[in-house]
C-alpha cells in the first residue's frame, strides 16, 4: 500500500492473483503516476490510489486534487509517462484515461483484463 501525507491508497473489493506480466504493468503505471505528482501536483496535493477489481477486469486509479495539467505552461523534453502508462495498458488488452479533473487536479485510470 502507497500512503503519503495527505494520500491514501486502498482496493476495493477481494484481491486475485493476476500474471507476473499484468502485475508489473500495474505497478509501473502507479509508478509512473506518483512520479507525475511529486513533479507536477504541488506540495499540498493529496493523492489517492484505487484498486477495484471487477469481474472481469482491474481499473487502477490515481487522482490528486493538485495543480494538474495547469502547472504545465510550456512543454517539457523526454516526458514519456502518460505514453508508458498508454502501452502498458494496451499490451494487455486495456485502455487508460487519463486528463484534468474538473475543480482541479489530475486523473489516470487504467482498465486492464484480468
Amino acid at each position: 500500500m502507497y500512503e503519503r501525507p495527505g494520500g491514501d491508497a486502498r482496493c476495493d473489493r477481494e484481491s486475485r492473483h493476476v500474471a507476473d506480466g499484468l502485475g508489473l504493468s500495474v505497478y509501473r503505471i502507479v509508478q509512473e503516476s506518483l512520479t507525475n505528482v511529486l513533479k507536477h501536483a504541488g506540495p499540498r496535493a493529496h493523492t489517492h490510489v484505487t484498486l477495484d477489481w471487477r469481474a472481469d477486469t482491474l481499473v487502477v486509479e490515481i487522482v490528486d486534487d493538485g495543480r494538474g495539467a495547469a502547472a504545465l505552461v510550456e512543454a517539457r523534453p523526454g516526458g514519456q509517462g502518460l505514453t508508458g502508462i498508454e502501452e502498458r495498458a494496451r499490451l494487455h488488452g486495456g485502455r487508460s484515461i487519463t486528463g484534468p479533473r474538473d475543480g482541479g487536479g489530475y486523473r489516470v485510470r487504467a482498465e486492464l483484463p484480468a
